[in-house]
């Protein structure tokens, strides 16, 4: 039993070197989630958030039921782009799965949403208004600029149609990446990041930086009045990093130190649910990332890489894992 755990330790060292050296991840294609009707999704999207409308893709057939875990799949696809960062909409024509659960929370571990930067938080908050969107947050927060690291940037979380959460972001000066203050007569702007909610930051460190090699950016303690009125969460006191990767949107980890009371993620969420994300990354060698999963405590939704001889989604060979959460990732070969 001893030389059994010295072997996986060695093992596991020896990848998350490898992803010091060299990342496994070379960048985030695309955030994707699950929808009960594409064209209202789009229609949303491009409407109210000003996102572009891509192309439209459907794809079926055993291979795509081994890549996405569900059987009898055929699924609709419309990418949307907003800035650099794109989005998928990814209705299942079959088979229809379950509604978002109606009592979600900021601090369940199947939360998951897109920060859309805003270049005018009032301008956006008020397009949102007046196409009536589901609040989250009971108006946008200003984080106190007793918080280094947070101070000044604004906030604002709302539903889509389908009850998916998303946040809008402003960044002052000085915060955020350099391309969110350049001139432009845009109001949004692009995504930033996603952000997951996690049981455990340095499981998730672990995970995301040191097997897949996303790059630790900044991290950050909040709570206070504007925080629980943002995640409509009362007493919410979050840990928060930033990791990104080479290319693409970051992804932010959302510890509640307090309340402990989410809930975590369904075993019987399957990708046709419309709680279900799914987070495009490219990698270096997927069978590598798929050996990486598993030690970090994630799991295998299809049964390993998959081929997929028609490219339908644009890819040829990928598969579909959770991370220790239960967090959807998407490898595809680079």
């Amino acid at each position: 039993m001893r030389r059994v755990g010295a072997r996986l330790l060695l093992l596991w060292l020896a990848l998350a070197a490898a992803a010091a050296a060299e990342p496994l991840t070379t960048g985030v294609a695309a955030i994707g989630f699950t929808v009960a009707d594409a064209d209202r999704s789009a229609d949303f999207y491009s409407r109210v958030l000003d996102f572009e409308r891509l192309d439209e893709r459907e794809a079926w057939g055993s291979a795509y039921d081994r890549l996405q875990g569900v059987f009898g799949v055929r699924m609709r696809v419309v990418r949307m782009r907003l800035g650099d960062e794109v989005i998928e909409l990814t209705e299942y024509l079959t088979p229809r799965g379950r509604a978002v659960p109606a009592d979600s929370r900021s601090n369940d571990l199947w939360f998951q949403h897109i920060a859309i930067v805003v270049r005018d938080m009032e301008a956006g908050y008020r397009r949102l208004r007046a196409a009536g969107v589901e609040q989250i947050s009971n108006a946008p927060q200003r984080l106190p600029d007793w918080n280094p690291n947070a101070g000044g940037i604004e906030a604002y979380y709302f539903r889509d149609p389908d009850g998916h959460a998303l946040e809008l972001i402003h960044f002052p000066p000085g915060k955020g990446d350099e391309r969110w203050q350049q001139p432009t007569g845009r109001l949004f702007l692009g995504i930033d990041h996603t952000a997951i909610a996690v049981a455990d930051t340095e499981r998730s460190r672990r995970f995301y930086r040191d097997l897949l090699g996303f790059e630790l950016a900044g991290e950050s303690e909040n709570w206070g009045d504007e925080q629980e009125h943002l995640n409509s969460v009362f007493g919410a006191r979050l840990r928060i990093s930033g990791l990104r990767p080479p290319a693409g949107p970051a992804i932010e980890l959302l510890e509640y130190l307090a309340p402990r009371t989410g809930r975590p993620a369904p075993w019987d969420l399957e990708a046709n649910d419309l709680a279900h994300w799914q987070t495009t990354l490219r990698v270096r060698e997927l069978d590598a990332a798929a050996r990486a999963v598993r030690q970090g405590a994630g799991r295998w939704v299809s049964p390993g890489p998959v081929e997929l001889e028609d490219a339908a989604l644009g890819f040829e060979r990928g598969m579909l894992v959770r991370d220790p959460d239960g967090h959807g990732l998407r490898l595809i070969d680079d």
